[in-house]
Order: structure tokens, then C-alpha cells, then sequence
């Protein structure tokens, strides 16, 4: 785009991320703008080069995209708005946590594979948080839900979108590891009856 069309455009996503309640779809502004959604991923970018200094951030997670502070700025925030949130998460829920962060969407059967341990109460601890929501349904048998980060997930580590996850360390391919429609696949088969944990026998609960 030539500099006067993409400076026009990054002035009407900013107006509208500044009124916007909540995540903006790029789809509603290429729609407000008439412009392509290839322009409006352009511009948006864009602005947030722009942000990188400056007391806000754009985050932008799947097709939609928000404005929020910066979060090295958080302390000053939070103590202007009066916020007094314990922010602590269990151990258990950081595992679980950042299982959902590297591998989404995954369903919680496959959680449980990975942790080897059942993860309801992280789960539901993640999710009151707003840190992870259901994103779809697995095509396997019982359609389990899928989860995934939300924004609140990356305002809360202080990231513009999920690929700013820092690089997993390169650890030796374990030659066992099933991908995660195998997983959810020997789920299902370990519901049939006859076969599973067992009669009487429980999984361990999340400490």
C-alpha cells in the first residue's frame, strides 16, 4: 500500500481499537473500511511497530485484535485503578497451562496424557482466570472440547500474540510420543468397556 492509504487505514483501526470493548475481528474492519483484510493485517502490524515504544501494546491472537497497556507499565496501572489481585497460580495450573500454550488447541484428554494426571481442577482454575476458553471440538469420538489461550493469557505474560512464546529447548525425540489425534484416540478406546483405569481405581487429583 502506498504511505498516505496505510496511514489512513492505521488511523481507523487505532480509533476503533481505542472505542472498542472488546477484541475486534479483522473481518469488521475490513468491513468498516472496504478495504481487504490483507491491508488491515498490514496496518495493523504496523501500528503496533509503532506501540513498541509507547505506553500501549497491540495484541492480536487468531482473527481478532485488541489495544491494551503496556505491560511494563502494569504496576503503575494497577495501583492507579486500585487493583489488589492475587495473581499466584498453582504449580499444577502452570503445567497445564503451559501444555495449552505450546500445543493448542488440545482437548483435556490429551492434557491428561502429557501431565499423566486428570487436570479438571487446573482447568477450572485456568479458566475462571480467563487465561484458557474452549476454542472448538476434537472430530474423535465424544467431541471433547478444545482449549486454548485467550487474550487475558497474554496480557497477563506480557506478549502481542501466541508465537511470542519463547522456543521450547530441542529435546531428544522420544520414539513412544504419539501425536495428539493418536492420544485422543487411545482415549477413546480406553473408555470402552472392559478396558480404562478399572473399577474402584481414580486417577490422581492436581496438588
Amino acid at each position: 500500500m502506498a504511505a498516505g492509504a496505510i496511514d489512513n487505514l492505521k488511523l481507523a483501526i487505532e480509533s476503533i481499537l481505542f472505542v472498542a470493548d472488546d477484541p475486534v475481528e479483522i473481518a469488521a474492519f475490513a468491513k468498516v473500511t472496504g478495504r481487504r483484510e490483507e491491508d488491515i493485517v498490514e496496518a495493523i502490524e504496523a501500528v503496533a511497530v509503532d506501540y513498541q515504544a509507547r505506553g500501549l501494546r497491540i495484541q492480536r491472537t487468531g482473527a481478532a485484535v485488541q489495544m491494551v497497556t503496556a505491560p511494563e507499565a502494569s504496576p503503575f496501572v494497577e495501583q492507579f485503578l486500585g487493583v489488589d489481585e492475587d495473581q499466584r497460580i498453582s504449580h499444577a495450573a502452570l503445567e497445564t497451562l503451559a501444555i495449552i500454550a505450546y500445543k493448542q488447541p488440545l482437548s483435556r484428554q490429551v492434557i491428561e496424557a502429557i501431565r499423566g494426571v486428570n487436570c479438571d481442577r487446573a482447568l477450572a482454575s485456568l479458566k475462571a482466570r480467563g487465561l484458557v476458553t474452549e476454542v472448538g471440538r476434537a472430530s474423535t469420538a465424544g467431541r471433547p472440547y478444545l482449549y486454548g489461550t485467550t487474550f487475558r493469557f497474554l496480557e497477563h505474560f506480557g506478549l502481542e500474540k501466541p508465537g511470542d512464546l519463547p522456543p521450547l529447548p530441542d529435546l531428544p525425540q522420544d520414539p513412544g510420543a504419539r501425536s495428539q489425534e493418536e492420544e485422543e484416540e487411545a482415549e477413546a478406546r480406553s473408555q470402552e468397556p472392559g478396558e480404562g483405569l478399572g473399577a474402584g481405581r481414580q486417577r490422581p487429583k492436581d496438588e
